[in-house]
This record gives structure tokens, sequence and C-alpha cells, in this order.
């Protein structure tokens, strides 16, 4: 593996690159772990290397869709809006079970925790509704990037919030039309949003928005969209 100087970049996100990601083939197959670090170089990414993550779309009870701009620290896509909560679930026991993604629904709890400070027991794997799997490749810059297979998870309730700084600068709840407005200014290059989130807002999330009540006609948990 490449040895990159991490030197330059935040204590607190660079601690995190240790954490030991679930490498996976194009099947989601689970085919051992490496570090987030690792997972993360573009010079690995580009000869294959492949993690399994999550998109976390929470709305309020008004149908609003909470997005996050993650902070100036962050390591890849700084500074960008983004939906909710996204990361990885970790190789340990917990998280590797695959049984109805349940490994994958506790990591989401795990991290809308850590990132928007929401209580565990407001937002439990139970309450997280797994709808399908989109696999996308992204640089963010000449050293980072991003090779997921990237479960879509939906949550609607009423949370409270104390964002961790270092993880977010700042977060909103937003309409269909005021995230259309985000999305076309993003266009313009005013403000900038993640690749993911770009990819699912272009696809699938609008469609989806429109049935929050009655999301169990897009479940799919066999394909995994190519994107």
């Amino acid at each position: 593996m490449p040895e990159v100087s991490t030197d330059h970049l935040d204590e607190q996100q660079v601690q995190l690159l240790a954490e030991m990601c679930i490498l996976i083939d194009e099947n989601d197959h689970k085919i051992g772990a490496d570090t987030k670090k690792n997972c993360h170089l573009n010079e690995n990414i580009d000869k294959g290397l492949l993690h399994r993550a999550f998109s976390v779309f929470l709305f309020n009870t008004e149908n609003k869709l909470l997005l996050q701009q993650r902070s100036s620290a962050k390591i890849t896509f700084p500074d960008c809006f983004t939906n909710t909560c996204c990361s990885h679930p970790l190789s340990h026991p917990l998280e590797l079970e695959e049984n109805n993604a349940i490994g994958v629904r506790r990591a989401a709890q795990r991290r809308l925790k850590a990132e928007l400070g929401i209580p565990m027991e407001q937002v439990t794997p139970e309450e997280i509704q797994y709808l399908t799997r989109i696999h996308y490749k992204a640089k963010s810059d000449g050293i980072w990037g991003e090779h997921e297979i990237d479960y879509i998870l939906f949550v609607q309730k009423d949370v409270s919030l104390n964002p961790d700084p270092n993880e977010i600068q700042s977060h909103c709840y937003v309409t269909q039309k005021e995230l259309k407005q985000l999305l076309d200014k993003a266009s313009r290059d005013e403000v900038k949003i993640t690749p993911w989130f770009k990819l699912i807002a272009e696809t699938f999330l609008f469609k989806w928005w429109d049935n929050l009540h009655n999301l169990n006609k897009f479940i799919d948990h066999e394909k995994i969209h190519r994107m």
C-alpha cells in the first residue's frame, strides 16, 4: 500500500483513518478488511479496492430532509453539502452482520450519534429502512477518493441535534423546492455537493421523497445500481 503523509491533516480526522472498513467485491460479498485510509486512497481505488458504505436520508414529520455541510476538516469532500449522514460500517461482528442489513443499520445509528449528536435511543436500527444499494466511484482530489457500494437508508422522525463541529459545519432541513435550488446553485459552482448525493438526487431521491409513507414498493435488496 502506498505511503501518504497525513501530517497536514486534521488530527481528529486522521485518527479515524485507522478504522477498519469492510472490503467487498462488486457483488457486495465480504472479502476482507482494510483501514479507512487505504480504502480512500485513489492509488488503491484505481486497483479496484471497494468497500461497504451507507447514506442516511432523515426526514422530519414535516417531510423535510436534513442536510449537512461537511466540515473543512474532512479529508474527503470537505465543505460539501450532502445528505443527512454518510459513513461506513466497520469490520467488527455487530456491523458485519448481514441479515436484512442489520449491521449497516447499526453503523448508521452509531454515526448519527457521532456526527449529528442524535441520541441512540431516538433512532434505533429497527426504525431505519434499507431501500437499495448503489455502486459509485469519485475522486475528491489527487490523493483521496471514494469507491463504495452504498446502502440507501431512510428514516422519518423528529430528532434532537447536537452536531460535532469537527464533522459538520452547518445543517438545515429543506423542502424539495429548497433542495432543487441548492442543486441549481451547485450546477453553477456556487456551492459544492458530494458526488454521491448529486447522483442520488438526480436519479431516485425525489421519487422516494414523494412516497415517504409508501416506500415498500421501492425496496430492492437484489439489485446494485451501478452509477
